[in-house]
């Protein structure tokens, strides 16, 4: 039997009517699941909607902070208000709270990780959020870095339809080569890997240490 390939399709910057209704679209077509880092200042009344289409359909909902600032700078107070915002946010909307952190810009140091209390992970992109990136450029950035337990960092930011149109391309080119979807919760649990503090993941077994 062969082993199982996973892989957790990520967002980040939502949620954002318009584009985030667009890849859960996609998503449900393909019948998989994804995990959204959210911008808890994105989450409105006029946003939330997608934030529980998301979970009823199985996504992982976790946190990208509250404004999106480059957190090393920030004193402790304002480092435990970005994080705690958003996830309050989370767990109003959901009833769960959010297990994985992405540092806004990747950007962190020994203060965050000793201040926020959830797995920080990175994973591999493809500029997504550089215009002048075409749909076939991000599709094939990823499926030429693509291996098991990978985490794909893509964003569901405003006017970001190129990377709609990618994930038409990376899903079943990686389900042709036997990969399957999970949320990076599952990523972990399914590869038997307990994620640990001071560390950020790129993949589920690949961790960076140092403060890039």
């Amino acid at each position: 039997m062969t082993e199982k390939k996973f892989v957790a399709l990520t967002f980040d910057d939502g949620p954002t009517p318009g584009i985030t209704d667009q890849v859960l679209d996609v998503l449900k077509e393909n019948d998989i699941v994804a995990s959204f880092f959210l911008i808890g200042q994105k989450i409105t009344e006029q946003s939330e909607y997608l934030i529980r289409r998301a979970y009823d359909m199985g996504c992982s909902i976790e946190n990208h902070s509250k404004t999106h600032p480059g957190m090393p700078e920030l004193n402790d107070r304002e480092i435990l208000d970005e994080v705690s915002y958003t996830t309050e946010q989370i767990v109003r909307i959901t009833g769960e709270k959010p297990e994985f952190f992405r540092p806004p810009y990747i950007s962190y140091n020994q203060k965050m990780y000793d201040l926020i209390d959830l797995t920080f992970i990175c994973g591999y992109g493809c500029e997504d959020w550089e215009p002048s990136v075409t749909a076939k450029e991000r599709a094939d950035r990823i499926l030429r870095d693509a291996k098991p337990g990978f985490i794909i960092l893509l964003h569901d930011m405003e006017g970001n339809t190129q990377t709609v149109e990618a994930i038409k391309t990376i899903i079943p080119a990686l389900k042709e080569q036997g990969y399957e979807f999970v949320t990076v919760r599952d990523l972990f649990r399914k590869s038997g890997i307990v994620p640990q503090r001071n560390v950020i993941y790129m993949g589920a077994d690949e961790v960076r240490n140092n403060y890039e």
